[in-house]
């Protein structure tokens, strides 16, 4: 099984905190949109032997696009791929694109999740963040929503600079008033070269503070755990049978082919990335040359991805599947740094799988780092 995800680069503005590849003109969208078309084509022979199990709208912001321009694009991977009976397929979308009247067309068509960025339900924290949308259009669209998919995930901002925890409480509060079936939530981070980072050195807006982050964190997780969502994810919350398909099909090291520009693939040995420029890539694409960079991974880069990915998961990191592909030298390495990690209760063992406490998730990602293998040559292991 594997997984398409589709590149749209387009936004209607910028939002402070972004380092994603978009742009705020629409000038070159059919063209776009042409060359999305002959890549998905272009591509085939790498899924020949795989089935389609998800396809995923992200950004950018799919929702900008019209559902004739979304659906054809579905009809364009159905017509080159075999696709599973029942895939999952996700639109991102925010909340000012969501008008009743289109959802109810997306409703009628093959699209059967929605990913709505709503990052908070206060006015003030939408302007800081630059926002398209505003708290009331964030409300009225998951009412709406809710009525015609029961498949809905929303994206909520947690560490926003002087928010307090009362509040975060309150945004909680008010997406679970919802009942929607999952939650991916992420803590507010400063990428190099964004508005953000500029308004922050310029004081114009107050640095983000780690310890109100975890505090963010802990009270995000206790909540939605109290109302019988699972942390599967160290972001991401579902109720059961509703966990992202997409996103888990990432996490378990499954392939996937990314199309449009700054789109990632992955064929379970290599990556590749195409160029991250609208007019480049359209022109490469047009003359039916993939414009994209290619990394063959080398076990210890393999290794590596598996004990990020894994200690972010509730599935662990298998130590039987590390002397398996990698070898009894890795085990002992990722047992020898994680000792630290398991007598400060930061890390557990259970059932020869190595995972994060409810004290360690909040720093997976550095824990992760502390077990990578690195500067050792491939004759060592």
């Amino acid at each position: 099984m594997g997984g398409i995800y589709i590149h749209i680069p387009f936004c209607k503005q910028a939002c402070f905190y972004c380092d994603f590849h978009f742009s705020t003109s629409l000038k070159k969208k059919d063209d776009m949109l042409t060359a999305l078309h002959t890549e998905i084509a272009l591509r085939k022979n790498e899924f020949a032997d795989e089935t389609v199990e998800t396809i995923y709208f992200g950004g950018g912001t799919p929702s900008i696009l019209s559902a004739t321009e979304i659906n054809a694009l579905i009809t364009t991977v159905y017509q080159n791929y075999s696709v599973v009976t029942h895939p999952e397929i996700t639109l991102e979308a925010n909340p000012d694109d969501l008008s009743e009247k289109h959802i109810k067309i997306i409703a009628s068509s093959k699209i059967n999740r929605l990913s709505i960025g709503i990052q908070s339900f206060f006015e003030d924290d939408l302007v800081l963040m630059n926002r398209a949308h505003n708290a009331l259009e964030a409300k009225n669209c998951l009412h709406i929503a809710t009525q015609y998919f029961s498949n809905i995930s929303i994206d909520l901002i947690y560490g926003i600079p002087n928010m307090s925890v009362e509040k975060w409480q309150q945004n909680l509060q008010t997406a679970l008033s919802f009942h929607v079936p999952h939650i991916s939530s992420y803590a507010l981070t400063v990428e190099p070269k964004t508005a953000l980072e500029t308004f922050i050195k310029k004081g114009i807006i107050a640095p983000t503070d780690d310890a109100l982050a975890q505090k963010h964190f802990e009270v995000l997780v206790n909540t939605l755990q109290q109302h019988h969502f699972v942390h599967y994810e160290l972001s991401n919350f579902g109720k059961e049978g509703f966990f992202s398909k997409n996103n888990t099909a990432y996490w378990l090291g499954k392939k996937y082919i990314g199309i449009g520009p700054s789109a990632h693939s992955y064929n379970g040995f290599q990556r590749s990335w195409n160029i991250a420029n609208n007019p480049m890539y359209i022109k490469k694409i047009l003359q039916h040359e993939l414009p994209n960079e290619i990394e063959t991974l080398s076990k210890t880069d393999r290794y590596n991805e598996y004990i990020m990915t894994g200690l972010r998961t509730i599935w662990g990191v298998s130590l039987d599947r590390i002397t398996q592909e990698f070898g009894h030298n890795f085990t002992t390495y990722a047992l020898q740094q994680a000792d630290k990690f398991l007598k400060d209760d930061l890390l557990t063992v259970e059932n020869q799988t190595l995972k994060t406490t409810k004290k360690g998730k909040f720093l997976a990602d550095g824990i992760a780092s502390d077990l990578f293998l690195v500067n050792l040559k491939e004759s060592q292991r």
